[in-house]
């Protein structure tokens, strides 16, 4: 049996999931911008770089799923990546139609620099959390996660654009 924590008659946003994970996505993000302006990166820029360093080179099309944005945005913003020489876009030799994106060395360097201020702005947010705390918060949101994506292969959604 699923257990209803959430009813009609009891919704209230200040316990809801949805409202303190936007809330506290925010907040991390607000304050990563804030210490990344100063390498003169935003969220929009710093998110597809984050992936680029922690997943290796990727297609445009994987960046677009992985940040859920669209093609054309994903465009625009690499054009600026590549213009600050932080990303390189290649043709792929096996499909001409895909396109990959690969760090440069600085964009290498400027990702350390991000992963040094996410994590600053993480540990904060974790303030007076206990080690134990903070793996059962990390254990329960990955098995939200997979919640989640279990209820994806169930429902499945349409994609974007179709």
């Amino acid at each position: 049996m699923v257990t209803k924590f959430y009813t009609p008659g009891n919704y209230q946003r200040c316990e809801s999931l949805g409202w303190l994970l936007r809330r506290l996505k925010q907040s991390i993000v607000g304050a990563a911008d804030i210490h990344l302006a100063e390498h003169g990166l935003t969220h929009a820029q710093w998110g597809p770089m984050l992936s680029l360093r922690l997943c290796g080179t990727s297609s445009v099309a994987y960046l677009v799923r992985e940040l859920d944005t669209d093609a054309g945005a994903m465009t625009r913003l690499l054009d600026r990546l590549e213009a600050k020489n932080l990303c390189h876009r290649e043709r792929s030799a096996e499909d001409r139609r895909v396109v990959m994106v690969s760090l440069t060395e600085e964009g290498l360097r400027v990702t350390a620099e991000v992963t040094a201020v996410l994590s600053d702005v993480f540990n904060a947010h974790l303030a007076g959390f206990s080690e134990d705390e903070w793996r059962l918060l990390i254990k329960m949101l990955q098995r939200m996660l997979a919640n989640g994506e279990a209820l994806q292969v169930t429902h499945p959604s349409p994609e974007k654009g179709e």
